[in-house]
């Protein structure tokens, strides 16, 4: 039986290791880009509004599709789906393949928050370049995308 380490050496590797590390940047990522949103009057949304939002397609997306996209339950983004309705966000309709299906489809204000969304991706990517200085950004981006198995461009 392997020895057990002590409390705080097994406490600095739970929170001291690159997986740690890319959590911590997504969520400062997605916080700055939230408090954005907010800033251009998009107050109702939340941290899991946005962690939402990107699963749903341009054309509309049924419930069950979102849910497996961001690994959540059915119910999970029914919820999220039924606040964003209350939002002004989005709306269900019937799926045009499956009258049984709903299909859930972006409104005028969703529209309006994508544009608003990219914007500020924009914005932070450029917050981002300017602190890491060009070269870094592209090794930083590139790195990003072998490690999550897409081809860097050429």
């Amino acid at each position: 039986m392997p020895q057990k380490p002590d409390s705080v050496t097994l406490e600095h590797a739970r929170q001291h290791h690159v997986g740690r590390l890319l959590h911590r940047a997504a969520r400062a990522y997605n916080i700055l880009a939230l408090d954005k949103l907010h800033q251009r009057g998009h107050t109702t949304l939340s941290l899991a509004h946005t962690n939402l939002l990107p699963y749903l397609d341009t054309g509309g997306t049924r419930i069950v599709t979102l849910a497996e996209r961001a690994g959540m339950t059915k119910q999970a983004a029914g919820q999220l789906v039924t606040e964003l309705e209350k939002g002004g966000y989005v709306q269900r309709h019937p799926d045009p393949d499956d009258g049984r299906a709903t299909r859930v489809q972006f409104t005028a204000a969703g529209w309006h928050y994508l544009l608003d969304a990219q914007t500020i991706k924009q914005e932070i990517e450029a917050e981002y370049r300017a602190a890491l200085g060009q070269p870094l950004w592209e090794e930083l981006n590139t790195a990003l995308r072998r490690l999550v198995g897409e081809d860097p461009p050429l």
